[in-house]
């Protein structure tokens, strides 16, 4: 089986300094945050065949299935008498390292750091066992320097960081208009400019980067500040459908503790039904939940247009993985990876059969 190239030794250019390279979707930093927060149980609840499951999201909207399924107790109803503890990451390695070391047993994750950290294990420490998010990923720039898609080429655009998600997107977009770019320094027709999100804005503000091609809500943030829309990642894809957020466990744990994964994939699937069927309420749900992580909750301007770019599913929307590793590989930041066995979809599909809803596919890369 072939071994992802290490990225996390690659040298990440930021605007201020040289950040160390986060594998990961929408980060925000590097520090992973014990919540130490146990949903309250029923003293006559059954328990599963664990005491408790360890759960990690990141504190983002593309994480809001996580998000709203713990505030409003959907996971916790249907895990009984099994407790929910909850961990926070802001980024997808230490999310990773944390399931390796079993302070986690399942995740809400990008799909880089999920390709990572299965290939570097030889496929022996994941499985991703449903999906949770889509979209969210937009290019937006300073509209008195770039008015038009050929506009980008010769400006100064950020992305996450080297090898993340998006960045894997932008470079797949620049070489798709015949551009050409030293993937890893980030120089040539357009210069790539690595940058954490939470500095972006500031980085936009100071003009040191003319645009960037980033997840919400950091793209919304941007347009707060004046910023336009050039270009959603949607439009990019079959049916404007790709994954940013999946749902991994540790494949430990999926063997012991069947039983719970299960109970939780089904709290996964009756949340995103209530987030789908309450949009409204389901965005102040979240919100509600990243202000008492964040200590900060998102305004309104900010937080209205990130939402509603953002489809919330059950199906991990394997395919569009599988192409984003071959982007990678394009690019040279992956050698080619062997992602057989990266799916377990077995439990999501016994959890959306019962609840009537039709079978999702692992694109061929399922576990045996």
């Amino acid at each position: 089986m072939s071994a992802a190239r290490p990225l996390t030794s690659l040298r990440v250019i930021a605007v201020t300094a040289a950040l160390p390279l986060l594998l990961t979707a929408c980060g925000y930093g590097s520090n992973a945050t014990d919540d130490g927060k146990k949903t309250e149980v029923a003293a006559d609840a059954k328990k599963l065949s664990a005491d408790e499951v360890k759960i990690g999201y990141f504190p983002n909207l593309t994480h809001a299935t996580a998000l709203v399924g713990v505030q409003q107790g959907l996971f916790q109803k249907e895990l009984g008498g099994t407790e929910i503890k909850t961990s926070t990451f802001n980024a997808g390695p230490s999310e990773i390292e944390a399931l390796n070391a079993g302070s986690i047993d399942i995740g809400w994750i990008g799909p880089s750091p999920a390709i990572n950290g299965y290939t570097k294990s030889e496929g022996k420490s994941l499985r991703i066992i449903g999906g949770s998010a889509s979209g969210g990923v937009k290019l937006v720039v300073n509209p008195k320097k770039i008015k038009t898609l050929a506009d980008v080429k010769g400006k100064k655009i950020a992305t996450p960081q080297l090898g993340n998600t998006q960045d894997v997107a932008f470079l797949n977009w620049i070489a798709d208009q015949g551009w050409k770019v030293d993937a890893q320094s980030g120089k040539g027709d357009v210069s790539v400019v690595r940058t954490d999100n939470k500095i972006t804005p500031d980085a936009y503000k100071s003009g040191s980067i003319d645009g960037a091609w980033v997840p919400e809500p950091t793209a919304s943030k941007l347009v707060a500040e004046g910023a336009k829309e050039l270009l959603d990642e949607s439009s990019l894809w079959p049916d404007k459908k790709f994954v940013i957020t999946n749902i991994i466990v540790s494949q430990k744990f999926l063997t012991a503790h069947p039983d719970v994964v299960e109970a939780v994939l089904r709290g996964s699937v009756k949340t995103n039904e209530w987030i789908n069927a309450n949009p409204e309420k389901a965005k102040a749900v979240a919100n509600t939940a990243l202000e008492k992580l964040s200590g900060k909750a998102l305004p309104a301007g900010v937080l209205d247009p990130a939402w509603k770019s953002i489809t919330f599913l059950d199906d991990p929307l394997a395919s569009t993985l599988n192409t984003e590793a071959e982007h990678a590989v394009k690019a040279g930041l992956l050698d080619k990876p062997d992602l057989k066995g990266i799916y377990d979809l077995t439990l999501l599909d016994k959890v959306l059969k019962a609840e009537g809803k039709d079978e999702v596919d692992d694109a061929g890369l399922g576990a045996e």
